[in-house]
């Protein structure tokens, strides 16, 4: 029986813009080894599955190399298909089981926000040939479950830099954020991040980093609320807000292609 599938632009409002995913409603669980082989086909940097569960909905997420934890692009990908395609109320909520918990979606005006986890930081000596794997000397770094953050001195050097993709690849975390304040309004920070870890060199826009750049952030500037740039060739707009221990990530999604998956 066919399986829908569907790709996504998340965290823009233009097509070809923010970061794609493909979203493959699934009627009941599915093979590991079946949903790596599609996210691998599909070559996004994240696929997610998703069915049915309590009152909500089971979901997880793969990039072409591995199954990762938290995804934030392709979790509003999966909210955006689920409102569309009428397989859930648009007033609902969207809950989602996950393997970091429950996560929720809203709308919000023309948004869609995600409730997520926050993701503060802990401290962190800089690794051996970091700077030389990122080609910049860095102010600060830190770490937390998943990531390390670096900041460096501005915005010019978030967008230019040009990573050793190999060296980046012996670092033992799900991939590096490198951030900097932005040079000017309307946005608050900027970011780029690299994940070959994963199978993804550089992720357009990438949700669950905002979990970490949310709380690193807040503490610098003082505030609960941003607008962030992640300044990837594609780029993206997420707009972040804290409270208490988590982080909400709002953003905009566009359908760019429906189909279907053979199910063998």
């Amino acid at each position: 029986m066919p399986i829908p599938i569907y790709q996504v632009d998340a965290f823009t409002d233009k097509p070809f813009a923010g970061n794609p995913a493909a979203v493959c409603i699934l009627a009941a669980p599915a093979d590991e080894k079946w949903m790596q082989n599609v996210a691998r086909e599909m070559n996004l940097s994240e696929t997610a599955f998703i069915y049915r569960e309590n009152e909500g909905f089971r979901l997880r997420w793969f990039t072409p190399a591995v199954e990762v934890d938290l995804c934030g692009h392709a979790t509003l990908a999966t909210a955006h298909i689920l409102w569309e395609t009428g397989r859930l109320d648009p007033g609902k909520q969207a809950c989602f089981h996950t393997k970091s918990g429950l996560l929720k979606a809203k709308r919000n005006g023309s948004l869609i926000e995600l409730d997520f986890p926050s993701k503060p930081e802990e401290s962190a000596d800089p690794l051996p040939g970091m700077a030389e794997a990122l080609g910049t000397p860095f102010r600060y770094v830190c770490k937390n479950k998943f990531d390390y953050l670096v900041e460096v001195d501005s915005e010019e050097i978030v967008r230019n830099l040009k990573p050793d993709f190999s060296m980046l690849l012996q670092i033992q975390a799900r991939g590096v954020i490198v951030t900097s304040k932005a040079r000017k309004e309307p946005f608050d920070f900027v970011s780029r991040f690299f994940a070959p870890r994963v199978g993804v060199n550089e992720d357009p826009v990438t949700g669950s980093a905002h979990c970490f750049l949310g709380p690193y952030w807040a503490k610098r500037l003082e505030k609960k609320s941003f607008l962030a740039f992640q300044a990837s060739q594609r780029g993206g707009e997420i707009r972040v807000r804290l409270e208490g221990d988590r982080v909400f990530l709002g953003g905009q999604a566009i359908t760019i292609l429906r189909g279907e998956l053979d199910s063998d």
